[in-house]
C-alpha cells in the first residue's frame, strides 16, 4: 500500500521490508547481552513483561521502512514504541510486528533461538511473512501462492523447502516435561525456542519439527501464526492441538501448533501433547 493508498502485492512487501527486518535482526543480535529487562507494568507473567531496549531498536527499525513503503496500513505492533502513533488506527492491511519474540527466556537468558517476526495480514488471514533467526544468522520469508526462501547475512536468497534435516524439535519454553520425555523417548534432540523459531522449525537445518504449547485455555497469538504461512509455503504443514489443519483464520482459536515437513512426526508430537492437555 503505497502513497495512493493501493493494496501491496505481497512479494513487493518482502522485498521492500525484508531488507529492513534483516537490519533488524542485525541491531538484536549486536545487543545481546548488553541491555537489561526493564519489565513492562500490568503484565501478567515475566515472561509477558520481559522488555528491554533492544525491543525499541528492533521495532522502530522496522517502522522506519513500512512508513517509507507502506505507510497506509495499520499495526499490531508488540511495542508501543514512538512510530507506531504514525500509522492508521484502522486499515484494511494490517501489519503484526513482534521485534523480539521470545524477550525473557530465549534473547535474555539465552536458552534457544529468539526471533524478529513481521507478518502482513488482509482480511484476517495472512498473505506474507517474515521470520528472522538473529543468533543462527537466518532469514526466512514467504509470501501465499509463491515461494519460501533462506537469506544469510550478506548473502542471497534462495529458493528453501521444509525438511527434516536432523533429530532436533524446537519445543516451547511451557511445554510440560511429560511431554518432553515422550519427544525424547522417540529419539529426538529436545531444543526449547521463541514461538517464531517454532513456527519454522523444518527450515532450519539440522531441525525437523516445532511444537508450541499454550498453558491454560490460551490460544497461540496471531505473532505466533506468521511463521505458520512460511513453513507451508515452503511445503510443510501446521496441525492444531486437536488435529485438524492448523487454521489461517487468525480469529480462529487453537491452542497448541504442530509443524513439520514428515507426516510420521505429526503423530508422535501429537502424542506428545495428548500427555498434557
Amino acid at each position: 500500500m503505497g502513497a495512493e493508498g493501493r493494496f501491496p502485492d505481497a512479494e513487493q512487501f518482502l522485498d521492500q521490508i525484508g531488507p529492513a527486518v534483516r537490519q533488524a535482526a542485525a541491531i538484536a543480535r549486536a545487543l545481546e547481552g548488553r541491555v537489561e529487562n526493564t519489565p513492562k507494568q500490568g503484565e501478567a507473567t515475566a515472561v509477558k513483561a520481559a522488555f528491554t531496549m533492544a525491543d525499541t531498536a528492533v521495532q522502530e527499525a522496522i517502522l522506519e521502512a513500512l512508513l517509507q513503503h507502506f505507510p497506509g496500513v495499520s499495526l499490531q505492533a508488540e511495542e508501543d514504541t514512538p512510530l507506531v502513533r504514525e500509522f492508521p488506527a484502522n486499515a484494511p492491511v494490517e501489519v503484526v510486528i513482534d521485534p523480539i519474540d521470545g524477550t525473557l527466556r530465549s534473547f535474555i537468558e539465552a536458552r534457544g533461538p529468539y526471533s524478529c517476526v513481521v507478518g502482513l495480514a488482509v482480511e484476517g488471514r495472512y498473505q506474507a511473512g517474515l521470520i528472522a533467526l538473529p543468533r543462527e544468522g537466518l532469514f526466512f520469508d514467504g509470501a501465499r501462492g509463491g515461494i519460501a526462501r533462506r537469506t544469510r547475512p550478506r548473502g542471497p536468497s534462495r529458493p528453501w523447502k521444509a525438511e527434516a534435516t536432523g533429530p532436533r524439535v524446537v519445543v516451547s519454553h511451557e511445554l510440560p516435561e511429560p511431554a518432553v520425555a515422550r519427544l525424547e523417548e522417540h529419539g529426538f534432540e529436545v531444543w526449547h525456542g521463541s514461538g517464531g523459531a517454532i513456527s519454522v522449525a523444518p527450515l532450519i537445518p539440522g531441525f525437523r519439527a516445532g511444537l508450541r504449547y499454550s498453558p491454560g485455555m490460551k490460544s497461540i497469538s496471531i505473532r505466533g501464526r506468521v511463521g505458520v504461512l512460511v513453513s507451508r509455503v515452503a511445503g510443510g504443514e501446521a496441525w492444531a492441538e486437536d488435529g485438524r489443519l492448523f487454521p489461517d483464520d487468525l480469529d480462529e482459536p487453537a491452542r497448541a501448533l504442530v509443524v513439520c515437513a514428515e507426516p510420521g512426526d505429526r503423530d508422535v508430537l501429537l502424542r506428545a501433547l495428548s500427555e498434557v492437555l
